[in-house]
């Protein structure tokens, strides 16, 4: 029987009904624009909140994908509700959302550093957020590899994850940036990230940077730059500017990694 991870925050970070969840995805991504650079695209930071919130963000990452073919997803996300050591897998054979169930499977890799452990996943929302945007914009079969990164040393598991890319294969860490500040103190603290974080400069972002996805972004980091990628920012917004008041707003940046 097939292991299926049933969706925690559908109806809540997004629609639970399939064509409204659908519609609001499009319209998303009929608004974003197109940040092509040259080279191959290899990675992307996106936004995790709900959707009314960061999908406008979101949107401007997932629509590069729409003239891609990958066919294998590395999700690294943070884990919101348990503490455990290493970058955690889910195990599942599927992962269900409103628009049906993508194809999920494990890495073969060292079980003490990717460990399978289902039950940190169930009720997070870092990464099940991006499903049903892959789930639209994906023209082929596609599937997924979740992982949430708890305590670990986070270059190891960049340097383990360099032999399972390919030229089919997509990174994408899961990561909002600061959280519950006034407007003009958000875009500040994002500012450095917005900048430290396409420079690559690993240093700065572990001494400063302001994210509750620092870990998933610095190993897409420390792979980037193991690669020799390059990184853009390709747009950068607040909770103050999408759908909130700018009294305590969560800010959102979405990146990509070109392999010149």
């Amino acid at each position: 029987m097939q292991k299926i991870r049933k969706p925690a925050v559908a109806g809540s970070f997004y629609p639970d009904e399939p064509d409204e969840l659908r519609s609001l995805i499009e319209k998303f991504l009929d608004e974003a624009k197109v940040i092509k650079h040259h080279g191959s695209l290899r990675a992307l930071i996106v936004p995790h909140a709900g959707y009314i919130y960061s999908g406008p963000v979101a949107a401007f990452a997932y629509k590069l994908l729409e003239k891609e073919n990958f066919s294998k997803i590395i999700l690294l996300g943070p884990s919101h509700y348990a503490a455990f050591i290493g970058a955690a897998q889910s195990g599942m054979d599927g992962w269900q959302t409103p628009l049906g169930i993508a194809t999920c499977a494990s890495l073969d890799l060292n079980p003490d550093l990717f460990p399978i452990f289902p039950q940190v996943h169930g009720p997070e929302h870092s990464l099940e957020v991006q499903i049903p945007f892959l789930q639209v914009v994906m023209k082929n079969d596609f599937t997924i590899y979740p992982l949430l990164i708890g305590d670990a040393n986070l270059d190891s598991i960049a340097q383990s994850l360099l032999p399972v890319l390919d030229e089919k294969t997509l990174i994408i860490a899961s990561s909002d940036l600061s959280h519950y500040n006034p407007y003009e103190k958000a875009v500040k603290l994002d500012s450095l990230c917005n900048k430290v974080i396409p420079a690559l400069d690993i240093e700065t972002m572990e001494e400063s940077g302001d994210a509750c996805g620092k870990a998933p972004i610095l190993v897409l980091m420390h792979i980037a730059k193991k690669k020799g990628w390059s990184g853009f920012l390709l747009d950068y917004r607040n909770s103050g500017d999408t759908a909130g008041s700018k009294d305590q707003v969560v800010g959102y940046g979405a990146y990509a990694f070109y392999e010149e």
